[in-house]
């Protein structure tokens, strides 16, 4: 009998705890355009920055749970059949990161490698991430700007 009732309440338990895909991961999304112009820029270098303008190393997956001990860099969201990867932005630079993760502490920069447009460097805060999971999303809405907003940066050619 002990043990039914455990079950029992192991089942409640376990069908009340439901679980976002999403779970400890928010994302920061970039759309980048060249000022004055609607086209995405493709092809760049878009690199999270701390606050003294250093390339972000992730040690010990304290900002993201993908590229321990790496520098962090946004990666180009692309298509898997019909559907983009990070299905809640099209076209953008995106950046997965813990929950956790301290926005109003990091920068970041971005640069052309073909040299046609100027790098460009600016601060995040907390309200430019993805928070993708309700309750934190509730949360991170309760106060301030609203959240799961890409940010734009806009480009200068040299």
């Amino acid at each position: 009998m002990k043990h039914s009732i455990f079950l029992l309440l192991l089942t409640f338990s376990a069908a009340a705890q439901q679980h976002c895909g999403y779970d400890f991961t928010s994302y920061v999304v970039l759309q980048v355009r060249e000022e004055g112009k609607r086209e995405f820029l493709k092809g760049l270098t878009v690199t999270l920055l701390d606050t003294d303008s250093n390339p972000a190393v992730n040690i010990d997956n304290r900002y993201s749970w993908t590229s321990k001990d790496q520098v962090l860099t946004f990666f180009e969201n692309y298509r898997i059949g019909e559907r983009w990867f990070f299905p809640h932005a099209a076209e953008s630079y995106v950046l997965q990161v813990t929950n956790e993760f301290p926005a109003d502490e990091m920068r970041v920069r971005i640069e052309d490698p073909s040299g046609v447009y100027a790098p460009v460097e600016f601060p995040l805060y907390a309200w430019n991430m993805y928070v993708l999971c309700t309750t934190q999303a509730q949360q991170a809405m309760s106060f301030g700007r609203r959240t799961n907003k890409p940010v734009e940066a806009w480009l200068k050619k040299k």
